[in-house]
This record gives structure tokens, sequence and C-alpha cells, in this order.
């Protein structure tokens, strides 16, 4: 193969328009990577930090080439790999560098393609899936018949967290912007969706309670969500788009955590090591991926677009209209 490769780059940081297709080196995979010719990639909210300058990436990942995602063939295993071949038809998880034609990535974050997936539809399974079922399922502990929440249901993240909390036997409820947005929610397998433009979400769910709260929120939410826990409960934060600090209206009660024994964590998988990641793509592997091939899991995706496209991916994401994920397909003309 020709040793340079097509790559969406951010030039300088900024809007949609700093993303331009420039010539990269085709990269070589290590003893333990594996070269995947890319056929989609999932768009991430991430990615436009990145894009922005706001959220530099972790040592190791390209700095300049967004994406965390991908689904394609593989093209080369390094010579440790083992489980992989040429030719094998993977998505996989990336710290970057996603919106290439090819990308090396640990054999370890490499799953098969489920049955029946378009490579778009598995592109879009990586970064909603890893994180859903590393901070609901393993640091939240949620289990059947418990009750929890997510904000931001219609997002990539919510409708993974939808659908697999009520495939694992939960009662669901979420948040989102529109009635539009809810709806998509209630026909994806949650219980309530409370628009939250419309409504306070704390007095809507005061009488249901909450064990697990999924939150990319922040700001004035956490007192909030706080006061909606059942004794045990957990919140997890993932993001804070409003903010590390509560309203000062409204400030967070230290009392009510240890009277209700509550639980506040949150993570950052990007800058996890690989070995982490190895373990939970694992794990994933043997509870995930069983729901997704049984069919009790549908991808939800809103619109593709070229990756000579990205910018206008980027304008989509950006106006916070699309419900479900944005992909970009491996078409550079």
């Amino acid at each position: 193969m020709d040793n340079q490769m097509n790559a969406v780059v951010i030039t300088r940081p900024g809007g949609p328009e700093v993303l331009q297709i420039q010539k990269r080196p085709i990269p070589e995979p290590s003893a333990n990577e594996v070269l995947i010719k890319i056929y989609a990639a999932g768009v991430n909210r991430p990615d436009v930090f990145q894009r922005k300058g706001s959220y530099p990436p972790p040592p190791g990942a390209s700095v300049d080439i967004p994406g965390l995602e991908v689904s394609g063939i593989i093209e080369k295993c390094g010579e440790a790999v083992t489980g992989w071949k040429e030719g094998d038809a993977v998505c996989a998880l990336l710290q970057g560098g996603g919106y290439n034609e090819y990308a090396a990535v640990s054999a370890g974050q490499c799953l098969p393609i489920p049955s029946n997936f378009s490579f778009a539809e598995a592109a879009s399974l990586p970064e909603t899936v890893f994180t859903v079922w590393q901070n609901v399922f393993q640091r939240g502990d949620l289990k059947a018949s418990e009750h929890f929440l997510v904000h931001g249901g219609s997002s990539g993240i919510g409708i993974t967290a939808i659908q697999l909390t009520k495939a694992f036997g939960a009662k669901v409820f979420a948040t989102a912007g529109n009635d539009e947005k809810c709806d998509a929610c209630l026909k994806l397998g949650a219980d309530k969706c409370i628009n939250y433009k419309m409504q306070d979400f704390e007095k809507e769910l005061k009488d249901d309670g909450v064990d697990v709260i999924l939150d990319m929120v922040g700001g004035d939410y956490i007192s909030k969500n706080l006061r909606l826990l059942r004794e045990e409960g957990r919140m997890i934060f993932i993001n804070l788009m409003k903010g590390n600090k509560p309203d000062p209206a409204d400030p967070v009660d230290f009392g009510l955590v240890m009277k209700k024994r509550l639980i506040i964590s949150g993570s950052m998988l990007r800058s996890r090591d690989a070995e982490f990641k190895r373990a939970l793509t694992a794990d994933i592997l043997k509870n995930v991926w069983p729901v997704i091939e049984s069919g009790k899991f549908k991808p939800v995706i809103f619109k593709q677009f070229k990756m000579a496209e990205a910018h206008l991916a980027h304008e989509l994401i950006d106006g916070g209209s699309h419900i479900g994920k944005i992909v970009l397909t491996n078409s550079w003309d």
C-alpha cells in the first residue's frame, strides 16, 4: 500500500471550518496493535472539544486528528497479536485519530462487528458502550429493578444508556431538551422522559426516586441529583457541560450525602491505559455483546457524512438538534 493516507486534521483551534484534509503517513502497528482500514468513524462531543482546543489528548494520542471510535477491516497484525487476523471485521475504541483512512490500535480494544450491523452502525458503538458499561454498570453497580436516570437521553450516551439499562432490567428515566427528543427516548425504552426546558426534573421524579444517575451536565443539576437519589444511591459524572460547581443558591448538602450514604464518582475513559481498556473490552464482549446480538439494542444513527464532510458533521453536532449518533464514512471526494 502507499505509505500516505488521507486524514481530517484540526488545523487550529476553532469552529468546524478548521477541519481540513491533509496527507499523513499510514501508522505502523506495534507488536500488540492491529492496523485497521477504516470504513466508518463515530463523531462525539470530545471530538468537538478537541477541535476547540479545550480537550487536550492524552500522551501518545493524536494531537490534531480527532476520532475515538471506528469500524473497518484489519489490514495488518503486530507480531504479538493473538485472537485477530488480517481480514477480520472489527470496531474499536481509540485514544484519537479516527478521522483517518487507517488507524493503529491495541488489539485488546477491538470487538467483532455484531451480526447484521453495517460498518456505520458498528462505528457508533464503542465510545458510548464503553462509557456506559464502565460508569453505569461497573462504577454505578446498577442492578435489575433499580431506578436509573440519564441526562441527555437523546445523545449518543443517552440512547446507549437507555437501551442497555432497560435490557438489564432497570426502570429508566431520562431528560431531554424537547418533546421530539423525549418521544425518541420513550420509544427506546425509557419509562419516563422529562423535557427539562418545560419541567423541573427533580419535581417530576421526586416520588419515583433514583438509585443511579449518569450525569454529563453538572452545574445546577448537582444538588438536584443528590436530592433525587435514594439511600445508597450513586451519582456518576462523565462531563460537566454546565460547570463543575453547583448553583451558589443551591449548594451541595453533604449532610444529605452522609445521611443517605450516597456515593459520588466519575471518570474519564480516554486517558486510561491500554490494560484497563483491554479488561473493559473483555467485560463488554462477555456481558454487552450478547445483548446487542440478541436484538435488544438498536443503533440510532441520525445522519452519515463522508469523511470529506467532517466539518458539516461538526456543524450538526454543534447545533444540538440531532437524536442519536453522527457517523463519518470513508469517502474523501
